[in-house]
This record gives C-alpha cells, structure tokens and sequence, in this order.
C-alpha cells in the first residue's frame, strides 16, 4: 500500500486479520491501511519492539473489509470455519469499494498460493523498510513524516517501492545519488541500505553437454569450463553429472539478468570446445 492512501484500490492484494466469522462471511482487518488510531499504535510497536505486545490494537484502527461466503472458497461450503478462524492472516483480492460508506468487498478464494507467498513477502519488506526510514530520520535529525515528504514520496514514485528504494540504494547507489542531487539525506540512507539490505539475486541452472574425441580432449573440456568459472564478470558455477554432461549455475540480481549470462556462459564454453576439434550444445532444463 503506497503511505498516505486511506482505502485500497479494486484488483489490489491485500493482507488482512480476520476478526469475525458468521455463517454468511468474515469481517477482517486491512493490515495494510490503518486509520489514525491504528497508525500511531504501529509506530509506537515499531518504537518498541520489546513492548510491541503492549500496543493492542481495537475496533476502528484499521479499514474493515468483508468476504461473503461465496468468496470464501470454490464451490459449496458447508462450515466456513473450515476456512477461516478469528486470528488468522490472509491475502485477499479487493472486489470494490464505496469510500462513503466505508465498505470493501473482499475475495479470498481468488487469490493463489504464489500470489499469496509473493504479498506476504512484499507486506514484510514494506514493514522493513518502513523501520529503516527510522533510521534515516534518527541520524539526520527529522520526523519520519518529514523525511517522506523531503524524500520518501520521490523514491517511492521513482522506484516503485521504499524497499526497492533501499535495494536499489545496495545493488546501484548511483541510482539514489541521482535522485537526491547533493541532498543531505543521501549518504545517510545509502548508509543505513548497506548495513541492513540483503542484495537481492536469483539462482537458474541449466547443462552443457560437450564432448573432444582429440587424445588430449579432456584437458580441453577442463579448460573450456573452466573458462567461465574465472570469468569475474559472470557467477557461474560448474557441478560435474556425469560425461559428457555438466551443470551451470548462475546467480544474478535478477531473472532477466541471469537468463542473459546463462546463454553467454553457455556459448562460451561451446565455442571453446569446438575452436578444439569437440561439439557441445546447451540444455536450458533437464
């Protein structure tokens, strides 16, 4: 949920807590969009850590939602608590909303398992990012609301996400430089990026089958791997199957990125082996 926004939009995901179960439906909490009273309460959990039990949350702290029993689940549902309980979290997807009466209607049974793992991931790295706008605000001596204001919104705008923005801070911090333009904050939140973001990568892996019928064939297909694997501007790495077969693994920021340097990994290695009398092809999957 972008900050500031008072009710979602219809097609959104939303992480929510259901609070009351009737035979009809559930009414739950949007986590993700508290009213006044609510968003104070999770600014001082997020103050207090230690005494984050303390903060209790009521009625009226958080937009309310429901989902009708027909968007519960597929098909006929003879008990709903099968479904869903007091307490529990869960991803819904927004169906509509009338803003003057304060209603949102919710469906549960449209969201699936990756969508769901996927905004749960998401929730957690806004709540993460908001708490390292904490930080930033702490050492350059300003509100949080103020450092949203003077830089928060932009970044936001800019890159999507605040937890893309502290991402992006680790992987690219030119990126920020930019978009700060000499701005004190800058190095204060490259700074804070650094020491508590993770670089994001994903990991693919793909086979090369490669063969030299040459007396000395094996020490070309050594170096022929080997070749990719001292390459500092690709992260590859190579595992053994079983003649003529070899894994690679790559690791990159990103699913584009990777897919890239596989087939470049790939060419390498065949282009070697047959410069060396061999043959080899690539096999993306097994």
């Amino acid at each position: 949920m972008p900050r500031g926004m008072e009710f979602p939009e219809p097609g959104e995901l939303v992480v929510c807590t259901v609070t009351n179960v009737k035979n009809f439906g559930a009414f739950v909490w949007l986590d993700e969009y508290p009213t006044d009273p609510g968003r104070r309460k999770l600014e001082l959990r997020a103050q207090n850590p230690d005494k984050a039990d303390e903060v209790k949350f009521e009625d009226g702290d958080f937009r309310e939602g429901f989902i009708h029993i027909t968007e519960v689940a597929p098909g006929w549902i003879k008990y709903i608590r099968d479904y869903v309980r007091e307490g529990q979290k869960a991803v819904c997807k927004v169906l509509k909303v009338d803003e003057q009466k304060g209603h949102i209607d919710l469906s549960l049974k449209s969201v699936n398992e990756h969508q769901k793992r996927e905004k749960i991931q998401q929730y957690k790295n806004e709540q993460k990012a908001d708490k390292l706008m904490e930080f930033v605000a702490r050492e350059v001596g300003r509100s949080v609301d103020d450092c949203w204001d003077e830089f928060g919104y932009a970044l936001v705008d800019k890159l999507g996400s605040m937890y893309a923005a502290f991402e992006t801070a680790v992987v690219d911090p030119g990126k920020i430089e930019k978009i700060a333009a000499g701005a004190a904050w800058a190095p204060v939140f490259l700074k804070v990026a650094k020491e508590n973001i993770t670089p994001p990568y994903v990991d693919i892996d793909g086979y090369v089958e490669i063969t030299c019928p040459r007396p000395d064939g094996a020490k070309h297909i050594r170096d022929a791997l080997l070749k990719v694997v001292k390459d500092d501007k690709v992260a590859v790495k190579v595992q053994y199957i079983g003649a003529p077969r070899y894994r690679l693994l790559v690791r990159a920021g990103d699913y584009k990125t990777a897919e890239e340097e596989m087939q470049k990994a790939a060419q390498k290695v065949i282009k070697y082996i047959e410069t060396h009398g061999g043959e080899g092809k690539f096999i993306r999957k097994e």
